[in-house]
């Protein structure tokens, strides 16, 4: 459920779209702000900081991505969720390399909008939770502190790479990866363009976890950018 405190603010130039926004968002027991471009923006945002951020890419003067990477200059860690108008691989690299938390793509569902906004804002609020030593996703148990994975309570060998990539889908749980995301924090800094080599491991993964590798439901592919580990138990994002 919605926290009543979480407040949004909407960023796009088209006045009859941030009043839909507005209306529907409201309804669904978020607070609602609004800006007209990406220096409106910084400047609502630095009396309000809200809880979101839902920014256009595509806007006059100042680019969302500009907009988001000089957010993210001010030190917040408040969920950005970029809207791009192309479902195209430059446009959710740039979003993400400037810091936005996820993407929806025009035309998009307003049901698939909200279950971004509310799967951004969780990871937000239990983001560095020390305390957290096992995760859950499904019938998927992780130990970190252990290195063990089970599935339905069953063990799941996994090599010691293996383990800290499905460790790192873990921690970014709904959450688009790109490629080289993956590479560097799994790998090293000097990996970046091996996409063959991550693709087989993720292969191998999904042969150890998923029930059917060629439907999986936990390890998503992004098109062109990467993946997407999901949670099969979050019905709202399972059923967009």
């Amino acid at each position: 459920m919605t926290n009543p405190h979480q407040r949004v603010l909407i960023v796009d130039d088209e006045a009859p779209l941030r009043k839909a926004l507005r209306t529907s968002l409201s309804a669904k027991g978020f607070v609602t702000e609004e800006a007209r471009s990406g220096e409106e923006a910084l400047e609502v945002f630095a009396k309000s900081h809200s809880d979101a951020i839902l920014l256009d890419i595509n806007l006059p003067g100042l680019s969302g991505v500009e907009t988001c990477r000089r957010l993210r200059a001010t030190g917040t860690d408040a969920a950005i969720v970029m809207v791009t108008v192309r479902d195209t691989e430059d446009d959710m690299v740039q979003a993400l390399e400037a810091g936005a938390d996820d993407f929806v793509s025009k035309p998009y569902r307003f049901r698939e909008l909200v279950a971004r906004l509310r799967a951004v804002l969780r990871r937000v609020q239990t983001a560095g939770d020390p305390a957290d030593k096992v995760l859950q996703a499904g019938e998927l148990e992780l130990d970190l502190e252990k290195r063990t994975l089970k599935k339905a309570g069953t063990d799941v060998h996994l090599s010691p790479t293996e383990f800290d990539l499905v460790a790192f889908f873990f921690r970014h749980q709904d959450a688009p990866v790109t490629h080289a995301q993956l590479l560097r924090a799994v790998w090293g800094p000097e990996y970046g363009n091996e996409l063959e080599y991550l693709r087989t491991y993720v292969r191998m993964l999904r042969k150890k976890i998923e029930t059917d590798p060629a439907r999986p439901e936990y390890i998503l592919t992004e098109p062109w950018l990467g993946y997407r580990f999901r949670n099969p138990s979050d019905r709202e994002l399972s059923e967009d």
